[in-house]
């Protein structure tokens, strides 16, 4: 018979989050596969769990600890995974191990609690749903434009993680492709010093917060304004550049002059008229 797999849910910071079903999960685990056996030896420490075997399953690893983990199963072991904090595989190592287990029939059982992304939309004070959960976002902007791009028009509320040094650039870069929207900032949570910092994407210039520790980004939808007329944007992209302004600073000149209408999407119509 094989053992079972148990995905557990620790705290974000706050020990008193840790929940009596997690605790007892992990104290009858045979096993713990953890994102950073260092952090989980610790947090098994404060919560007075010893005696232990930890093994590491992170990002580099995953794949190639599928068998062995199998093969731990097979022996009728109980594996728990976890990670640094909150809930595994949402941004975090776990999914390749779960879709493997699936697979042969291995039982799979969530001990679900403490998640950030969930954590921020509670207290951001945004639309809670529709929401998109989008991880971390790519560190080329390029790469991050072409993520946010197809939600620029999606009436969802966006919400991921960033580095603190980060947050701004990729925040300019969203007014870029995503408009006028409001954003909160969920810093440190569960944590002594928590903090949510609102705004809006267009008066980044008066935001002077100097943010620390961990970033939970959350975006609200597009605003229910009206949508300036493609025919409108048109004329406007037409008579900037025949004044020889460039593409670029056309479109975020077109951008601030009308409603519904991101950079990328402007800077693409341009694209199609010199095409012509």
């Amino acid at each position: 018979m094989y053992g079972t797999v148990w995905i557990v849910a620790t705290p974000l910071g706050n020990l008193g989050d840790f929940s009596p079903r997690a605790r007892q999960t992990l104290e009858s685990a045979d096993v713990i596969l953890a994102e950073d056996t260092r952090r989980a030896g610790l947090l098994l420490r404060m919560a007075g769990i010893a005696g232990k075997r930890c093994v590491s399953l992170h990002e580099h690893n995953e794949v190639a600890r599928i068998t062995e983990v199998l093969a731990m199963l097979a022996q009728g072991l109980q594996i728990a995974v976890v990670s640094d904090a909150g809930t595994p595989l949402i941004a975090d190592p776990g999914y390749r191990l779960v879709a493997a287990c699936r697979r042969e029939g291995v039982s799979v059982v969530p001990v679900p609690g403490p998640c950030a992304p969930i954590t921020a939309l509670m207290a951001s004070g945004l639309p809670p749903y529709p929401f998109v959960f989008l991880g971390f976002l790519p560190r080329k902007g390029g790469e991050a434009r072409a993520l946010l791009g197809p939600y620029a028009q999606l009436s969802a509320t966006l919400v991921f993680f960033e580095r603190k040094n980060r947050v701004l650039p990729t925040l300019e870069l969203a007014f870029e492709v995503l408009g006028e929207r409001e954003f909160c900032l969920a810093r440190e949570l569960t944590k002594k010093h928590e903090q949510f910092i609102n705004g809006r994407l267009g008066q980044l210039q008066d935001f002077t917060e100097e943010l620390l520790g961990e970033v939970t980004v959350v975006i609200g939808p597009p605003e229910g304004v009206a949508v300036t007329p493609r025919s409108e944007v048109l004329d406007l992209v037409r008579g900037l550049i025949q004044t020889g302004v460039r593409p670029r600073d056309a479109a975020r000149a077109v951008r601030d002059r009308t409603s519904g209408w991101s950079v990328k999407e402007i800077y693409e119509l341009i694209v199609e008229l010199n095409a012509e």
